[in-house]
Order: structure tokens, then C-alpha cells, then sequence
């Protein structure tokens, strides 16, 4: 696998846990675009805000083969920050019109 391809496959974790977190809990839906973008935003930035503990892309390809462990790692920060990019945004929604 090459960086690109995780940070797309990470990407894309992201938009499927917001939308099955949406799923799950009908309140926070965004419907289908708003959960992808909140998918995709929180997905990037918690890989990039936790991704510096050394489970970015380019610490899992830095040795030329796979570390299976900081792509799993990797993966679960992505699911993570794609259901908490659903609540961020639902919440900053509701504050913004009461």
C-alpha cells in the first residue's frame, strides 16, 4: 500500500462510521451529504491531530512494507473521529439555530 492509499481508505472509514453512527442514533442525523462531510472533516482531523503519535500514513509505510498494527490503529481513529464529527457538527447546528 502506498500513503495515499491509507489516508484514502482512512477517509473513507471515516464517512461509513458517520453514517452508521447516524443510523444508529436517527437524532444526529445530517442526512446523506451532511454526514459524509462531517465523515470526512473529522475523520481528517483527528488523523491529523492524532496521527503525530506515530500512526500517520507515513509512519505506517516507513519501513516499505505494511505496519499492521498502525493501520489498525490508524483505522480506529479514522471510525472515531468520523461518529464524533457527526456530534460536533450536530451540536454546533443546534446552538446556531435554537
Amino acid at each position: 500500500m502506498t500513503d495515499t492509499l491509507i489516508a484514502l481508505i482512512s477517509i473513507f472509514m471515516g464517512i461509513f462510521a458517520a453514517h452508521g453512527f447516524a443510523v444508529i442514533n436517527k437524532k444526529y442525523s445530517l442526512g446523506f451529504i451532511g454526514n459524509t462531510m462531517a465523515g470526512v472533516f473529522g475523520s481528517i482531523f483527528f488523523i491529523k491531530t492524532f496521527g503525530r503519535l506515530g500512526f500517520d500514513p507515513m509512519s505506517i509505510m516507513e519501513t516499505g512494507e505494511t505496519n499492521h498494527v498502525l493501520f489498525v490503529i490508524n483505522m480506529l481513529v479514522s471510525i472515531v473521529g468520523g461518529a464524533i464529527g457527526v456530534i460536533a457538527i450536530k451540536l454546533i447546528k443546534s446552538k446556531l439555530n435554537p
